[in-house]
């Protein structure tokens, strides 16, 4: 693959690839009671995730690794609020992303549901190769850089650190 090639997701596919992956968490008997999508990307998958399997215990957690196109941090971050240790206790959880690409991201969130939740399993739209955590449920696997439709065109506004906003 060349290195500016790039996997397209469309909306139209992005609703293909939630219906697709619910089919898959169906289709394996597990039976999550909680959806736990990482923000920003995880949680369009998180919400279609929810209808398509009747899930209606819907929680967040953000986590800041991607700076830019191949720009990261060193190491992932989880950003407050994070989900209280106590609501999730004894539950089964699905961890909603739209990409393991080093895996980091997913790390850190397993890791921290794990002492807590009965089982925690990981849905995501693409997995690259070389990810350190292989998700249990996956609808495409691909080495590009991944355009999602979300992101595909530059925000229209730019907020510095301190949140206040400039016309882009």
């Amino acid at each position: 693959m060349a290195a500016d090639e790039r996997e397209i997701l469309t909306y139209e596919s992005f609703g293909t690839a939630v219906r697709e992956l619910a089919q898959q968490v169906v289709d394996s008997g597990y039976e999550p009671d909680l959806i736990l999508s990482i923000a920003r990307g995880g949680l369009g998958l998180g919400m279609g995730l929810g209808y398509a399997l009747d899930v209606k215990n819907l929680s967040a957690v953000n986590v800041e690794f991607y700076t830019g196109v191949d720009e990261r941090l060193d190491v992932p971050m989880m950003l407050p609020p994070t989900p209280d240790a106590v609501d999730l206790a004894g539950l089964r959880v699905l961890i909603a992303d739209d990409v393991a690409d080093t895996g980091k991201t997913l790390e850190i969130v397993r890791d921290f549901c794990a002492d807590h939740v009965a089982e925690a399993r990981v849905a995501v739209i693409y997995e690259k190769p070389w990810t350190t955590v292989h998700a249990d449920y996956v609808w495409r696997h691909t080495e590009a850089w991944i355009d999602f439709p979300w992101s595909a065109a530059p925000p229209l506004v730019r907020r510095d650190r301190a949140g206040s906003a400039t016309a882009g």
